[in-house]
């Protein structure tokens, strides 16, 4: 009877080496996830920012047109406020004066009919017309950005700014919103007071917006 020896030798070297490359081979893994992770996180800031910019820069082109044409609104009542006649549909002035003011104000003002007064002044019956401008100032761009948690990505400063930047947004939307209701109302005067108070705050958030789209890009 024969009996077989069976000779077993521990490959320490292979075995080592083993170990070492799946140590590596979990590193790499484990590298590869938090790169492709970052990549993610990255180009997520990257269309956030860019969005958010251009939301600015959108709503930037609106309140430029709401300040210039409150503007002419304002400096229209302004030179025709002393002309009314008791309420907004007559005014008492010269054929010369009331030329001049339409060529400045073309549509402030249109004229029905007139009765000649003494001094050379005529009394004009007709109607104030006030087009306001009332746009939507948006905030998709950056309620997305705090919906998905991109904003866990910014620094502190820049999430300051623009939290700060989109609330002065919202009041002068508010403010807009009341310049509407206020002219509904026929409320004139109240009206003038709140478009001024929507240049003041408007004038402030220009400020604001060219900060944020100077400082965006330094977020993260």
């Amino acid at each position: 009877m024969r009996f077989f020896k069976l000779n077993r030798k521990l490959n320490f070297k292979y075995i080592f080496g083993e170990i070492v490359l799946l140590f590596i081979g979990i590193n790499l893994a484990i590298w590869f996830n938090n790169w492709n992770s970052s990549k993610k996180i990255n180009e997520g800031k990257r269309i956030a920012i860019s969005k958010i910019t251009e939301e600015i820069e959108n709503n930037k082109l609106e309140i430029n047109t709401v300040l210039k044409n409150n503007n002419t609104i304002l400096n229209a009542y302004k030179s025709f406020k002393n002309l009314y006649d008791g309420n907004t549909s007559r005014i008492k002035t010269s054929p010369i004066h009331l030329q001049s003011l339409r060529n400045k104000y073309p549509d402030f003002f249109s004229i029905n009919d007139s009765i000649v007064l003494s001094d050379g002044l005529y009394l004009y019956r007709g109607t104030t017309h006030i087009n306001l401008e009332i746009p939507t100032l948006t905030e998709i761009a950056w309620n997305t950005t705090t919906t998905l948690n991109i904003t866990n990505e910014f620094n502190y400063e820049c999430l300051y700014q623009l939290e700060s930047v989109y609330n002065l947004q919202r009041r002068v939307q508010s403010e807009i919103n009341k310049s509407a209701e206020a002219l509904q109302r026929g409320k004139l005067e109240e009206l003038m007071i709140i478009l001024e108070f929507i240049n003041q705050l408007g004038n402030q958030l220009k400020v604001d917006y060219d900060s944020i789209n100077k400082n965006i890009l330094h977020c993260s």
